[in-house]
This record gives structure tokens, C-alpha cells and sequence, in this order.
């Protein structure tokens, strides 16, 4: 089905399962999904009812899409994403974030849970996403172009919306949240990276690194809508003193620091204009 059909066929689906019409996106990675359960939810949708949507294989997402209210605002929910170690091509990874455009949202909140490479930084500190790097070896948007998405050639000169950065920083300075800004990179992933993979993505410019984001905010982008990020540092990457780390740790840390993620999301999103 070309994407453009496909879109159009997961829009009048979930517009058919809700009248709520969503001014936010977001994106709940690894060990994030109970942001959920502090909305005031409308309606859920498991992903494999969805028209086009890939299915999820990940073990801690919760593979449903949520309606509902969360900081005030309609927004729409994806608990749990798709990377591209599973299978998917990258054009199925940030599909998704089509339809949850074509739904009428104006700004996409995505998070994740990444490994830290500054030696500073703590398990359990937020990254506010400034930056990425797309080490994925491919783009989102190669391939024919539809002009409804928006641009062919989307400019990227401030992929994550500055104002909405400057909020967060002061939101968090206001609560007390350690917050980090710095550049993310996205890797393809499933293995972790060597020592030596560490040091190459430091002399890159990275601040943390992890599997996924960065497709969803070239599509985001492209169609318009401003983009804020924020990240988990669930691991320290530091290659000089690198200690083995199990997926089960990650997730126990992403779930520790989900409180402060959704504190600091419900205020960003109680005061940004739009």
C-alpha cells in the first residue's frame, strides 16, 4: 500500500475510534509507557488494530495508542515505538508520526532512554535532546516524495525547538531536576556499542547514544510540527571504565527516573505556547 493510502487509512481509523482532536504528540520509549498512566485517558488502541502500523516486538513497550488529556492539553500517546533493529525499514519506523500528524498535532514530544558518555552524568539524569546525529545508515525520507508530507529537502538548522528547550531548562532548574542538555545519537543497534565504538561517537560530537528518535524527528520535522526531546540516562558509556549492563537494568532505570520525565513533561507542557 503506498504511504500516502496507508496514512490516509490509519488517520480515518483513529479518528473513527475518537473525536478528540490531539495539539501534542508523544512518544514513550523503553521503560516510559507509564507516562500513560498519568493521563486522563479517552481511548486506547492496540497498534495490530491500527491500519499500516508495524507491529511492535519490544517486550517493555505496550504497543497501544492513547487519546486522552495529559498537562491540560489533547494529546495522542504512543506507548512504546518502533527501532529499526527489529526489522523495520526506517520509512515503517516513523510512519506513525504521519498519522499522528495528519491527526492535527502541532508538536511532537519524544523520549527516550539512551547511554550516557559524559562521565559526569548520572543513571537516572534527563538529557534534553539539542542535537543528533543519525548514525543509522539511512534517512526516513529516500525514496519517492509525496508533496502533502511537506518538503522534500527539510531544513534542520534546529531540529529540537529552541523555546521549548529554553522552557525546560528553566522548568527544571524551578524543580530541582537534574537536566542535561546535549547532542543524541542514534544507532542501529540491537548490540551495545564496544569501548571503541564509545570513544569514535565522543570524537563525533555525541553526548549519549541509543537506538532510536531521531527517524520519528526528520519525519516530525518535515511535516511541520516542532519537536521537543528528552531522554533517561539509563547507563554511563564510558569507555575507560566500561561494566557490562543488562537490558533488565536499563528498563529499572528508565522506570526510577519516570517520575521526574513526567513531572518535568506535565509543567514544559502546562506552559508552552501552542
Amino acid at each position: 500500500m503506498p504511504v500516502g493510502e496507508r496514512t490516509q487509512a490509519a488517520v480515518e481509523f483513529l479518528r473513527s475510534a475518537s473525536t478528540l482532536v490531539p495539539e501534542v504528540g508523544l512518544i514513550l520509549g523503553t521503560g516510559l509507557g507509564g507516562v500513560g498512566r498519568e493521563m486522563d485517558v479517552d481511548t486506547a488502541v492496540p497498534y495490530h488494530e491500527i491500519p499500516g502500523f508495524p507491529p511492535s516486538t519490544v517486550e517493555s513497550h505496550a504497543g497501544r495508542l492513547l487519546f486522552g488529556r495529559f498537562a491540560g492539553r489533547p494529546v495522542v500517546a504512543l506507548q512504546g515505538r518502533w527501532h529499526r533493529y527489529e526489522g523495520n525499514t526506517l520509512k515503517d519506523v516513523a510512519f506513525p508520526v504521519r498519522a499522528v500528524a495528519a491527526l492535527g498535532t502541532r508538536t511532537l514530544v519524544v523520549s527516550n532512554a539512551c547511554g550516557g558518555l559524559r562521565p559526569e552524568w548520572e543513571v537516572g539524569d534527563l538529557l534534553l535532546l539539542g542535537d543528533h546525529l543519525n548514525l543509522l545508515g539511512g534517512n526516513p525520507l529516500v525514496g519517492p516524495h509525496d508533496p502533502a508530507w511537506g518538503p522534500r529537502f527539510p531544513e534542520l538548522s534546529e531540529a529540537y525547538d529552541g523555546s521549548l528547550r529554553r522552557l525546560a531548562l528553566a522548568v527544571a532548574a524551578r524543580q530541582g531536576t537534574r537536566l542535561h542538555e546535549g547532542v543524541y545519537a542514534a544507532v542501529a543497534g540491537p548490540s551495545l556499542e564496544t569501548p571503541a565504538e564509545y570513544r569514535m561517537l565522543k570524537v563525533l560530537g555525541a553526548d549519549a547514544v541509543g537506538m532510536s528518535t531521531v527517524p520519528e524527528v526528520i519525519v516530525a520535522r518535515q511535516a511541520g510540527l516542532r519537536v521537543f526531546g528528552v531522554g533517561i540516562i539509563t547507563d554511563r558509556c564510558l569507555p575507560d571504565a566500561l561494566e557490562p549492563v543488562e537490558l533488565s537494568a536499563i528498563i529499572a532505570a528508565a522506570e526510577m527516573a519516570e517520575p521526574a520525565l513526567t513531572r518535568l513533561l506535565e509543567d514544559v507542557l502546562q506552559e508552552m505556547d501552542g
